[in-house]
């Protein structure tokens, strides 16, 4: 029997699919941006705030990051069977429409526990050590390109570091250089403590 936040999770992929099976290949919804943000909710989250925790946040994300994403699973650079499938019927209006109207979001608070003490100074002395201030800046809350990653889901940042680590992502070869210097069991306690920090937070 599945209950709670998997249920959750299993309804928002039958929305998402039933949208995608109903998605005209020309299909353009510039005009109309709420529309399609809706149905990005089913996963991301009506308030922001995504159901299953390997899904991002996308809300008051960074607008290039969230338009080259939309690209990258529109031209197969990045896969995932449910946003290869909505970014494929998606015009180029429509994914500068939806990464504007999702930048302009408030970030939620997802209230997430800081680790341990000493894990929190392994992971600043990892961020020091290869730099992530460079591309992240000062309180990893982006630049114009770069994603925000302060206060993201902590399974989420997980995944991403570890498949950029392995190599199973490949969208960005320099963190995939990166993470390599830095030790598997590393990545769990670096990723808990970026998801605890809040906006503003200098760390």
């Amino acid at each position: 029997m599945i209950k709670g936040a998997a249920c959750k999770f299993l309804t928002s992929v039958m929305v998402v699919g039933s949208f995608i099976v109903a998605l005209p290949s020309t299909a353009t919804f510039a005009d109309n941006v709420d529309d399609l943000a809706q149905v990005c909710a089913g996963c991301h989250g009506e308030k922001g705030v995504p159901i299953d925790k390997t899904t991002p946040v996308i809300w008051g994300q960074k607008r290039d990051y969230i338009l080259n994403q939309l690209y990258n699973f529109k031209v197969g650079h990045r896969k995932n069977d449910l946003m290869s499938s909505v970014a494929e019927g998606l015009s180029k209006e429509d994914m500068e429409a939806l990464a504007t109207h999702f930048s302009k979001k408030q970030w939620p608070d997802l209230k997430q526990q800081a680790p341990s003490a000493d894990d929190q100074k392994a992971a600043r002395e990892i961020l020091n050590t290869v730099n992530c201030r460079g591309c992240h800046q000062a309180n990893y809350e982006g630049d114009t390109v770069r994603p925000r990653i302060a206060g993201q889901q902590d399974e989420y940042l997980l995944k991403t570091m570890t498949d950029f680590r392995t190599g199973e992502r490949k969208t960005y070869i320099g963190m995939t250089a990166l993470l390599k210097s830095v030790h598997e069991e590393a990545l769990k306690p670096l990723a808990a403590y970026l998801a605890s920090l809040q906006p503003g937070a200098t760390r």
